[in-house]
């Protein structure tokens, strides 16, 4: 009998699955939710909202073969981003395939090892980096490719893959949703309402410096926690199976070659190349895959490669992104029916009106609560601020709360970002990790509860004390 109820326990369905599943609801609401639509208008460039437009329109009803057709053109809507991973995913396996990484980690985790001081400020610092790459220039997408080589070298030290994850993940998360110069929520958002461009910076500095460190002192105990125990990981049986061989230091000291020094020299310039071209000449998902293609196969020409064999590294390196791919293409689905069933709206205009009744406070809360639901459908800070910034903020003037409490609620919500398998990000992070969904989902909750809390404490001040400039 106990061996019966073992095998009956339940076990959490594969991450598309649980996707699929939600195109079932999102359909099913469709045919529930009335239809509405706003006007648009352009500002800027973008199609925004225009407040007071809202009307429901004849009821659209999506049929069953929306569940096929919404996946199918969630891969058009999502393609960009596909096709950055599977680039992404390829060029890294021919830098794999030159060895020099794994060659680099091991220098790197002999010299920390030596220093156990180095080695407990490596989590703190690079985090803070990260952190303020996703505050100050919106650091998001950026992040998958440095997954790659974070992964190996916590695994290296003695941690797990989740902490490797999270130094470039969670790191860049909390400063994109604590943002303080973010040009993609706070510079769009407060543009759309009017308000001085980067104004109420002291108190998004202290959200920065709140968010960041109770993020990075999640991510610390649970590394040292790992490290004393091992088995404790929700990977463990993950990271064993992966192959650690190239990765663990040796008595010998490995000598530096001029063909090492050289494909190292490439990776550091092109470092230096993708921050100049984000900073200053505002590079895009194209430019940056642009930039790690030729990285890559300079990398493998350098270090001696044939073409046919860094042709299979590549195609060995984007096989690993399909799955990712397949994800991304579902989780746009939900976007798409959502948009044909004209429900989006519809979820804007009940939300506002239920908003427009509570006190202050409160307000402010469910704004950020509608927020992350919104969330849950639009991932780009912008397309969500052109979507509600125009409503928000004449709601906001109506009920007494300031236009810069309102875009701070919108900010605020990015936190739920890391745990949501419609965003492409989050995806494509654990794919190139090779982390499950569902697995790291389990290991996140609690953190993103504790950050849901505090984003509502947060709310409270600017509410009380009326926070300007208006």
């Amino acid at each position: 009998m106990a061996d019966a109820a073992t095998q009956r326990t339940f076990r959490m369905p594969h991450t598309l699955v649980i996707v699929a599943g939600l195109i079932v609801l999102v359909l099913v609401l469709s045919w529930v939710v009335p239809s509405g639509t706003y006007e648009r208008a352009d500002r800027d460039g973008r199609q925004v909202t225009v407040p007071g437009t809202y009307q429901q329109v004849d009821k659209v009803y999506l049929g069953p073969q929306w569940l096929m057709i919404a996946p199918i053109r969630g891969f058009l809507d999502g393609a960009l981003i596909i096709a950055f991973l599977l680039m992404i995913g390829g060029v890294f396996g021919v830098v794999q395939a030159t060895g020099t990484i794994e060659f680099a980690i091991r220098r790197i985790t002999a010299g920390l090892t030596a220093r156990p001081a180095l080695e407990r400020l490596m989590i703190p610092v690079l985090m803070i980096v990260f952190s303020l790459g996703g505050s100050v220039f919106g650091m998001a997408e950026e992040v998958i490719p440095f997954v790659l080589i974070f992964v190996p070298l916590a695994l290296s030290l003695g941690y797990d893959s989740i902490v490797g994850t999270s130094i470039p993940f969670l790191g860049a998360a909390a400063g994109f949703a604590a943002a303080f110069f973010n040009p993609f929520t706070v510079g769009v958002a407060q543009g759309l309402v009017g308000l001085p461009l980067y104004s109420g910076l002291g108190y998004r500095v202290l959200t920065w410096l709140i968010g960041t460190t109770v993020i990075i002192a999640w991510v610390m105990v649970y590394a040292a926690r790992v490290k004393r125990r091992p088995e404790l990981s929700p990977v463990y049986e993950l990271d064993r199976a992966r192959d650690l061989t190239a990765l663990r230091p040796t008595h010998e000291v490995e000598p530096w070659t001029g063909r090492r020094i050289a494909v190292i020299a490439i990776f550091l310039l092109s470092m230096v190349a993708l921050v100049w071209g984000i900073l200053d000449q505002k590079w895009f998902i194209e430019e940056i895959a642009a930039l790690f293609l030729a990285m890559g196969l300079l990398m493998g020409a350098v270090a001696g490669l044939r073409p046919s064999a860094m042709a299979s590294s590549f195609v060995s390196g984007a096989k690993d992104m399909v799955t990712v791919s397949l994800i991304i293409a579902c989780g746009r689905a939900l976007l798409i029916i959502a948009r044909e069933g004209l429900v989006l709206d519809t979820i804007l205009f009940a939300s506002s009106g239920l908003i427009g009744g509570l006190p202050g406070v409160m307000a402010a809360q469910v704004m950020f609560v509608v927020q992350s639901v919104i969330n849950f459908f639009i991932h780009s800070g912008t397309a969500q601020a052109a979507l509600t910034m125009p409503i928000m903020a004449p709601l906001a003037d109506l009920i007494g709360l300031t236009r810069q409490t309102t875009v701070y609620a919108f900010q605020l919500c990015e936190f739920i970002n890391p745990i949501l398998p419609t965003s492409a990000v989050t995806m494509g992070v654990l794919g190139m990790a090779k982390i499950p969904w569902e697995t790291w989902a389990r290991w996140f909750l609690p953190l993103m509860l504790i950050l849901v809390a505090l984003s509502l404490v947060l709310l409270v001040p600017p509410v009380i004390v009326h926070w300007g400039p208006f």
